[in-house]
């Protein structure tokens, strides 16, 4: 037997974002019916960034990414966000494949976007704001794209480059993009926020009903992206209640006891399973993005079958056999 090694171009041409929205959609589904297992992240945190162990149990395989997060990486010419995922046969242990997992955990975390607005957000939206320009906004785009029709694009980062970068993206996908202040991004029938704040940047004042936000930042203890008053105002989806109470959007409203667990309506996998209703008129609606290693095993186990079928990557004799 032999393990599968794959880089990140070949990861990157076995995977579609149409398979992806399907896959965490899927994932997702299952969590809600008890057929996955997902045990809470492990995180070591260091001065400047952190690292966070990803184990999972779906769709027939087990795995565990070990993924990082440091802010100031971009300077030093890295990525912020950097992953190696494992795949295993969970009848034996054996390691199936080793996987660049950096451009799935952005691929899968966009996905959950996508599949927030297909079950969350009016069937009408065409205008969706950003708050933060980084990769993880490109890819939200890309999904909502296979949701939604956009007709126009709203964008803000305190980064310049970042946003004229974000701008040119979208026009490359043929996608009109308005560059323009905070409040005015805030002005759409989608805000999508995915910054590393610490602190509000989105004002209550200027959410109004009707929209629906993807909250996607804030995916560790002591980030958040908006003030709590939205919160109380909204109705709240999340993708695991108790990850979302770690770190999620939700954590310090929670932990301040502004809202409590009986304030979030429900885990986006029981919407889609359709044990909890979406949206329901014109309402406010959130979705608490934290990412969970279910949304990875899914698309792994994508890339991994579809490079079985190709022959793509490199097999070695990884583990010694007896």
């Amino acid at each position: 037997m032999e393990t599968l090694l794959l880089s990140a171009e070949e990861v990157k041409g076995l995977i579609t974002m149409k398979e992806a929205i399907d896959a965490v959609e899927d994932a997702f589904k299952l969590h809600a019916l008890s057929k996955a297992l997902i045990p809470q992240k492990v995180y070591l945190s260091l001065e400047i960034g952190d690292f966070r162990a990803m184990p999972a149990f779906i769709m027939d395989y087990a795995g565990v990414k070990w993924v990082n997060s440091h802010p100031q990486n971009p300077m030093k010419g890295l990525p912020s966000v950097m992953a190696v995922l494992i795949l295993n046969d969970p009848s034996n242990g054996f390691p199936l494949a080793v996987m660049d997992a950096t451009f799935l955990t952005s691929l899968r975390t966009g996905a959950a976007g996508g599949v927030a607005v297909k079950h969350l957000a009016r069937r009408d939206s065409r205008t969706f704001g950003f708050v933060g320009c980084g990769k993880q906004a490109r890819y939200q785009l890309l999904a909502i794209r296979e949701i939604c029709k956009v007709e126009l694009v709203k964008a803000y980062d305190i980064n310049r480059k970042a946003e004229d970068k974000f701008k040119e993206f979208c026009e490359s996908l043929g996608v009109e993009c308005k560059l323009t202040e905070l409040k005015d991004v805030c002005d759409c029938d989608v805000l999508i926020t995915t910054t590393p704040s610490t602190k509000p940047v989105v004002k209550n004042e200027w959410i109004k009903d009707g929209m629906h936000i993807n909250a996607i930042g804030a995916d560790a203890p002591g980030k958040q992206e908006l003030e709590v008053e939205i919160l109380k105002r909204a109705k709240i989806v999340v993708d695991d209640m108790q990850q979302a109470l770690h770190g999620g959007e939700v954590n310090f409203a929670v932990s301040k006891g502004i809202i409590s667990k009986k304030d979030i309506h429900a885990t986006l996998g029981e919407v889609i399973a359709g044990l909890k209703k979406g949206r329901e008129g014109n309402e406010i609606t959130i979705f608490d993005s934290t990412g969970l290693a279910i949304q990875d095993i899914a698309v792994a186990k994508i890339v991994y079958e579809k490079a079985v079928r190709k022959s793509a990557g490199i097999s070695l004799k990884f583990v010694e056999l007896e």
